[in-house]
């Protein structure tokens, strides 16, 4: 047998060793960038937001992440008042004047939503990085949803751009893994087994063999809804999954929730607990006809989006303290980032913590007696249907 010569593949492993170990050390410094208050050069970092279109989950995300400014001391703590409706533009313009920093300021005329209108977010799209590029008056941009980080992850400007509340930032192509974003400029929260704890906690609760989902059947319907992460542990606990199709995000929000409810009448003869998915058909103003339908049927629920729901009426979900936590490490990563950090080189995976939210209202009505430990759990107890 012919003998191999070590001698490149010695120098080749070296190599190997001496790069890893490089990417390693630039990791550990770039995590260990500091979060403390600081300047850009004496002014303030200025701050912009772009959305696809309105949505309550964006504007509970936003108030946390200011919040999370305000825990680590880059703006005055105050209360935030209530907001009415879903929309971010009344909560960015109250930011823009009312807090107090040395560091940050929210930019009252760089807020930009698409209504979920594709042209008309396309229009922004292209007006937003044109002022990106030609004005360079914005050091860091929040993407909030999945069609606000596609619009911003990519090499048309080189802004820092933080991508928040996408529902599968992998699985929509705003970032290359959960490990690198692929774009230096580019850092988005990822949690991939997000949905896949809610769907055991669900489970393990109630114990469902059928369960509905409503989605629209595109890839980005989908990924909104975490079907796959739905798919997979259905196979692990051998429970069947029903779907409805619906055209749950139409533009036109009466054709959008009249389709949901036709879905959901048709489903509530068919199965015995429901997953309620991020769609812009599930809203303050059909959310008492959704619950009506599925109290009528005794119909568990878990909420994907958050106890506000529950407050609502849906039987479960995690509590509002989970996004306390993602919005303290939202602006975590955006201090670091003002500190020196690259966006790429900070960590993307974040996994909120299992807090649960229940009502009891709801519980009562359709005959569910939650067990003691449950309630014990539970970080927020609900005892009325609003």
């Amino acid at each position: 047998m012919e003998e191999i010569n070590m001698k490149p593949f010695k120098s080749l492993h070296i190599f190997i060793i001496v790069c890893i170990c490089c990417v390693n050390i630039s990791l550990l410094s770039a995590e260990n960038f500091s979060n403390l208050p600081v300047t850009n050069n004496g002014k303030k970092w200025r701050i912009a937001y772009f959305e696809g279109g309105e949505y309550i989950v964006y504007q509970t995300m936003l108030h946390y992440t200011v919040k999370g400014f305000m825990e680590l001391n880059w703006a005055e703590n105050k209360k935030i008042p209530e907001q009415n409706g879903e929309q971010t533009d009344q909560l960015w313009r109250w930011c823009s004047h009312n807090v107090k920093s040395e560091y940050i300021e929210f930019v009252e005329d760089a807020h930009y939503t698409g209504q979920w209108d594709e042209n008309l977010t396309n229009q922004l799209q292209e007006k937003f990085i044109n002022r990106l590029n030609q004005d360079k008056d914005i050091d860091i941009i929040i993407a909030m949803g999945t069609v606000a980080g596609q619009k911003l992850s990519n090499n048309n400007h080189n802004i820092p751009t933080i991508v928040i509340n996408a529902s599968d930032a992998v699985g929509a192509k705003i970032v290359k893994s959960v490990e690198d974003s692929g774009f230096d400029h580019v850092n988005a929260h990822v949690d991939p087994l997000r949905y896949e704890r809610q769907i055991r906690l669900f489970h393990d609760i109630i114990g469902f063999k059928k369960l509905g989902m409503i989605y629209e059947n595109t890839v980005i319907g989908k990924s909104y809804a975490g079907v796959d992460s739905v798919l997979s542990v259905s196979k692990e606990r051998g429970f069947e999954v029903i779907p409805c199709f619906a055209k749950a995000d139409n533009p036109d929000y009466d054709l959008a929730v009249n389709d949901y409810l036709r879905c959901l009448n048709k489903l509530a003869k068919e199965i015995d607990a429901i997953y309620i998915t991020s769609c812009t058909s599930v809203s303050d103003d059909s959310r008492p006809k959704i619950i009506k339908i599925l109290n009528q049927h005794k119909i568990p629920s878990f909420s994907q989006m958050g106890s506000f729901e529950v407050k609502d009426g849906f039987l479960l979900s995690i509590s509002q303290e989970s996004f306390k936590y993602v919005g303290l490490f939202h602006a975590d990563t955006m201090a670091k980032i003002f500190n020196g950090a690259t966006p790429r080189q900070l960590t993307q995976l974040y996994e909120e913590p299992p807090k649960i939210a229940i009502n009891l209202k709801t519980a009562e009505i359709i005959g569910y007696d939650p067990p003691v430990d449950i309630l014990a759990a539970a970080d927020e107890i609900f005892q009325t249907i609003k």
